[in-house]
Protein backbone atom coordinates (compact mmCIF):
# COMPACT_ATOMS: atom_id res chain seq x y z
CA UNK A 1 0.00 0.00 0.00
CA UNK A 2 1.24 3.21 -1.07
CA UNK A 3 1.76 6.15 1.65
CA UNK A 4 1.01 9.47 1.59
CA UNK A 5 1.63 12.47 3.95
CA UNK A 6 -0.68 14.78 4.95
CA UNK A 7 -0.19 17.65 2.61
CA UNK A 8 -0.13 15.21 -0.19
CA UNK A 9 -3.45 13.53 1.08
CA UNK A 10 -4.93 17.41 1.65
CA UNK A 11 -3.98 18.18 -2.30
CA UNK A 12 -5.15 15.38 -3.55
CA UNK A 13 -8.59 15.39 -1.48
CA UNK A 14 -9.17 18.78 -3.08
CA UNK A 15 -8.40 17.91 -6.55
CA UNK A 16 -10.79 15.07 -6.22
CA UNK A 17 -13.54 17.16 -5.05
CA UNK A 18 -14.38 18.06 -8.91
CA UNK A 19 -14.25 14.34 -10.12
CA UNK A 20 -16.76 11.93 -10.73
CA UNK A 21 -16.96 8.25 -9.69
CA UNK A 22 -16.14 5.90 -12.40
CA UNK A 23 -16.34 2.57 -10.95
CA UNK A 24 -19.23 1.40 -9.09
CA UNK A 25 -19.35 -1.43 -6.80
CA UNK A 26 -22.98 -2.84 -6.61
CA UNK A 27 -24.63 -5.67 -4.67
CA UNK A 28 -22.21 -8.54 -6.52
CA UNK A 29 -19.11 -6.53 -3.78
CA UNK A 30 -15.63 -6.32 -4.85
CA UNK A 31 -15.60 -9.02 -8.12
CA UNK A 32 -12.30 -9.59 -10.10
CA UNK A 33 -13.80 -7.26 -12.66
CA UNK A 34 -14.21 -4.31 -11.04
CA UNK A 35 -10.74 -5.07 -9.29
CA UNK A 36 -9.70 -4.53 -12.63
CA UNK A 37 -11.68 -1.47 -13.90
CA UNK A 38 -10.32 0.13 -10.90
CA UNK A 39 -6.99 -0.85 -11.68
CA UNK A 40 -7.31 0.51 -15.39
CA UNK A 41 -8.95 3.79 -14.11
CA UNK A 42 -5.51 4.26 -11.75
CA UNK A 43 -3.42 3.44 -14.57
CA UNK A 44 -5.27 6.16 -16.83
CA UNK A 45 -6.15 8.93 -14.12
CA UNK A 46 -4.06 8.39 -11.38
CA UNK A 47 -6.73 9.44 -8.97
CA UNK A 48 -10.53 8.21 -9.06
CA UNK A 49 -13.72 8.00 -7.48
CA UNK A 50 -15.59 4.55 -6.44
CA UNK A 51 -18.86 4.67 -5.39
CA UNK A 52 -20.16 1.38 -3.03
CA UNK A 53 -23.98 0.83 -2.97
CA UNK A 54 -24.56 -1.16 0.51
CA UNK A 55 -25.18 0.04 3.48
CA UNK A 56 -22.65 -1.92 5.76
CA UNK A 57 -19.73 0.29 6.98
CA UNK A 58 -17.73 -2.12 7.79
CA UNK A 59 -18.17 -4.05 4.51
CA UNK A 60 -17.28 -0.46 2.88
CA UNK A 61 -13.79 -0.23 5.24
CA UNK A 62 -12.71 -3.85 4.55
CA UNK A 63 -13.26 -2.72 0.30
CA UNK A 64 -10.79 -0.02 0.53
CA UNK A 65 -8.28 -1.49 2.23
CA UNK A 66 -8.42 -4.73 -0.12
CA UNK A 67 -8.67 -2.01 -3.01
CA UNK A 68 -5.77 -0.17 -1.79
CA UNK A 69 -3.81 -3.71 -0.84
CA UNK A 70 -3.78 -5.44 -3.89
CA UNK A 71 -4.09 -2.64 -6.16
CA UNK A 72 -0.67 -1.26 -4.55
CA UNK A 73 -2.75 2.37 -4.21
CA UNK A 74 -3.25 4.69 -1.81
CA UNK A 75 -6.41 5.99 0.66
CA UNK A 76 -6.89 9.45 -0.25
CA UNK A 77 -10.51 9.76 1.67
CA UNK A 78 -13.86 7.57 2.71
CA UNK A 79 -16.45 9.72 2.86
CA UNK A 80 -20.14 7.91 3.03
CA UNK A 81 -20.54 5.67 0.12
CA UNK A 82 -17.63 6.98 -2.22
CA UNK A 83 -13.88 6.10 -1.95
CA UNK A 84 -11.21 8.26 -3.25
CA UNK A 85 -8.03 6.46 -3.85
CA UNK A 86 -4.67 7.22 -5.81
CA UNK A 87 -1.67 5.69 -7.04
CA UNK A 88 0.87 7.74 -9.72
CA UNK A 89 0.15 7.20 -13.15
CA UNK A 90 2.02 4.48 -15.41
CA UNK A 91 4.58 6.71 -18.30
CA UNK A 92 3.03 4.78 -21.19
CA UNK A 93 5.46 5.43 -24.65
CA UNK A 94 3.34 6.17 -27.63
CA UNK A 95 4.85 4.41 -30.76
CA UNK A 96 4.39 6.36 -34.29
CA UNK A 97 2.44 4.15 -36.32
CA UNK A 98 4.28 3.18 -39.39
CA UNK A 99 2.36 5.04 -41.85
CA UNK A 100 3.12 8.82 -40.75
CA UNK A 101 6.88 9.49 -41.08
CA UNK A 102 9.00 12.18 -39.24
CA UNK A 103 7.19 15.34 -38.77
CA UNK A 104 4.00 13.97 -40.86
CA UNK A 105 0.54 14.23 -39.33
CA UNK A 106 -2.91 13.35 -40.60
CA UNK A 107 -5.72 15.85 -40.34
CA UNK A 108 -9.28 15.51 -40.94
CA UNK A 109 -10.75 18.27 -43.05
CA UNK A 110 -14.79 19.17 -42.39
CA UNK A 111 -16.02 21.38 -44.90
CA UNK A 112 -19.78 22.63 -44.77
CA UNK A 113 -21.62 22.43 -47.95
CA UNK A 114 -22.18 25.68 -49.65
CA UNK A 115 -25.89 25.68 -49.65
CA UNK A 116 -25.85 24.46 -45.95
CA UNK A 117 -28.46 22.06 -46.53
CA UNK A 118 -26.52 19.08 -47.82
CA UNK A 119 -23.52 16.98 -45.39
CA UNK A 120 -20.33 18.61 -44.77
CA UNK A 121 -17.44 16.89 -46.76
CA UNK A 122 -14.91 15.43 -45.20
CA UNK A 123 -11.23 14.97 -46.22
CA UNK A 124 -8.16 13.30 -44.43
CA UNK A 125 -5.36 14.98 -45.42
CA UNK A 126 -1.24 14.06 -44.66
CA UNK A 127 0.35 17.89 -43.92
CA UNK A 128 4.12 18.10 -42.96
CA UNK A 129 5.46 19.50 -39.81
CA UNK A 130 5.83 23.21 -41.07
CA UNK A 131 1.99 23.14 -42.77
CA UNK A 132 -1.10 23.90 -40.42
CA UNK A 133 -4.83 24.25 -41.83
CA UNK A 134 -6.47 27.41 -41.72
CA UNK A 135 -10.42 27.87 -40.82
CA UNK A 136 -11.29 27.71 -44.48
CA UNK A 137 -10.17 23.92 -44.14
CA UNK A 138 -6.85 25.36 -46.74
CA UNK A 139 -3.48 24.38 -46.16
CA UNK A 140 -0.95 26.89 -45.96
CA UNK A 141 2.79 26.34 -45.36
CA UNK A 142 4.81 28.78 -42.56
CA UNK A 143 6.65 31.08 -43.96
CA UNK A 144 10.18 30.97 -42.96
CA UNK A 145 11.28 33.41 -40.47
CA UNK A 146 12.11 36.87 -40.98
CA UNK A 147 15.69 38.20 -40.06
CA UNK A 148 16.05 41.80 -38.91
CA UNK A 149 18.06 43.97 -40.78
CA UNK A 150 19.48 45.72 -37.85
CA UNK A 151 20.46 42.65 -36.04
CA UNK A 152 22.22 41.01 -39.16
CA UNK A 153 24.50 44.12 -39.46
CA UNK A 154 25.48 44.11 -35.80
CA UNK A 155 26.46 40.52 -36.01
CA UNK A 156 28.54 40.89 -39.14
CA UNK A 157 31.00 43.76 -37.56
Amino acid sequence: MLKLTPVERSALRAEAHALKPIVIIGEAGLTPAVLKEIDLGLDSHGLIKVRVFGDDREARVGMYETICGDLGAAPVQHIGKLLVLYRPKKEVVKERSATTGKGMREVTIVKASASGTKRPSVTKVMIKGNERVTEGGSIKRAKPRQKSAKKSALGSK
